[in-house]
C-alpha cells in the first residue's frame, strides 16, 4: 500500500512539472467545404464545381474578407460525399491566413482525384461526418459552419432534418449551395416539391445566421460560391440559433 502511495505521489508530481500542451490557434471561422460528387454530378459539372472551389480560394475578395475578420485567419476542410457510406476527407483542415496559404489550398482543391461517383445522396450522413470533423479541428474559433452544395434532395441515410438538428445542438451552423442542374433531368429527387432550395431551406440548413444561395446552373456555380464565402466569412456570430427555416 506504501508502494501504491508513493508511485502515486511521484505521478502527481511529474504531472504537476510536466509542460502543458500548447493552446490550439485562434481562427475567426472553422468551414466545412461539403460537396456532393453523387452520380447525378457528371464529368463536365464536377469539373465546373472543382474550378468554382479553386478560383474562389484563389479569388483576392474571398482573401480580403478572410483578412478583415478579428484573427485575420480561417480553418478551412474540404470534404467529398455521395451515399450514406460515402464521404471523404479531400483536405484536411487548412490554415488560410496568407495569399499563398489561400493560393495552396486553391491548387490541392483542383488537382485531387474524384473521391466517388455514386447514386445515392446522403445529405445527413456528410453533415453528420463534417460535424464529427469539426468537433476534432486542430483550431479553436467561435463559429463553425458546414457548407453543403448539392443539386438533389437526401434520398439515402437517415433523415437529413434530424442530423441537421444533431449539428445545430453542437452550435454549428449549416449553410446550403443550391445547384438547379437540368442535366440531371425532371426527377423528383433534383426538383422535389416546391424546389430544392425551399428543400434545403425546411430540412437542410439552421443554426445562426443559415442560409441558403440558388444557382441555375454549374457555369454559375463560382460566382456563386465566391459571394457565399464572403457572405460567412464577413457575418457577425448572431445570439438566436434556427433549426429550420
Amino acid at each position: 500500500m506504501r508502494a501504491l502511495r508513493f508511485l502515486a505521489a511521484v505521478a502527481l508530481g511529474a504531472a504537476a512539472h510536466a509542460p502543458s500542451a500548447p493552446a490550439a490557434e485562434r481562427v475567426d471561422l472553422l468551414l466545412v467545404l461539403a460537396a456532393d460528387v453523387s452520380s447525378s454530378v457528371k464529368k463536365p459539372e464536377f469539373r465546373l464545381q472543382r474550378s468554382g472551389y479553386a478560383s474562389a480560394f484563389a479569388d483576392p475578395r474571398v482573401f480580403s474578407a478572410i483578412r478583415a475578420t478579428a484573427t485575420g485567419r480561417i480553418g478551412v476542410a474540404y470534404v467529398e460525399w455521395s451515399g450514406p457510406w460515402m464521404q471523404k476527407l479531400v483536405i484536411d483542415w487548412t490554415l488560410i491566413g496568407s495569399a499563398e496559404a489561400a493560393r495552396r489550398f486553391s491548387q490541392r482543391v483542383m488537382s485531387a482525384p474524384r473521391a466517388f461517383s455514386k447514386k445515392s445522396t446522403s445529405i445527413s450522413a456528410a453533415i453528420d461526418f463534417a460535424a464529427a470533423l469539426l468537433q476534432r479541428a486542430p483550431y479553436r474559433a467561435s463559429r463553425r459552419i458546414i457548407d453543403i452544395s448539392g443539386d438533389g434532395d437526401n434520398n439515402s441515410g437517415r433523415p437529413v432534418a434530424a442530423a441537421r438538428d444533431d449539428a445545430v445542438r453542437k452550435g454549428i451552423t449549416i449553410n446550403g449551395l443550391v445547384i438547379l442542374n437540368m442535366a440531371a433531368g425532371p426527377s423528383s429527387h433534383s426538383h422535389p416539391p416546391g424546389g430544392l432550395a425551399k428543400y434545403y431551406r425546411r430540412n437542410v440548413i439552421g443554426g445562426a445566421g443559415a442560409f441558403v444561395r440558388a444557382v441555375e446552373d454549374y457555369r454559375s456555380f463560382d460566382a456563386a460560391l465566391i459571394r457565399k464565402l464572403i457572405r460567412e466569412i464577413a457575418q457577425r456570430p448572431a445570439v438566436e440559433r434556427l433549426t429550420s427555416r
